[in-house]
């Protein structure tokens, strides 16, 4: 069975609450039940964590990259964390970017990704669905 880690970066551990104009209302305990029920539909397992610091995403990056993928919404360490990005670059594992809400519609600082660049592409914008979307890209990647 393939295996995939989800990581949620910092401050998705109050969604629902935390400006629910720009990201909805759905909480992540409710992102992460919906995620789970997709992956067993697929017949895929899901590894997910939420952490708000940097050094511990790159660790889980370097633990987990014997794993089929990874999705990761980076959060605010999208814009400008290279340490991230090259952790991402640094295991053979492909990953996925997501975003709740469309980065590129938001303030300019938020426009620019460094981390997508080390991914095999980036979904955002479609509230929890990219979550969603980015698991069905991963099997689908896998299957090429």
């Amino acid at each position: 069975m393939e295996k995939y880690l989800v990581i949620h970066g910092p401050n998705l551990n109050l969604l629902g609450t935390r400006e629910p104009e720009v990201y909805g209302t759905v909480t992540l305990q409710q992102v992460n039940e919906r995620l789970l029920a997709e992956a067993e539909k697929n017949g895929v397992e899901l590894d997910i964590i939420q952490s708000n610091d940097e050094g511990e995403i790159i660790n889980l990056l370097h633990k987990h990259r014997s794993l089929q993928g990874v999705i990761i919404n980076p959060a605010a360490y999208t814009h400008y964390s290279v340490a991230i990005h090259d952790a991402i670059k640094s295991i053979s594992v492909p990953v996925v970017e997501v975003h709740l809400s469309n980065i590129h519609s938001r303030e300019e600082f938020r426009k620019k990704s460094v981390t997508a660049a080390a991914c095999i592409g980036q979904i955002s914008g479609f509230g929890y669905h990219s979550y969603i979307l980015g698991l069905y890209a991963l099997i689908h990647h896998n299957q090429l």
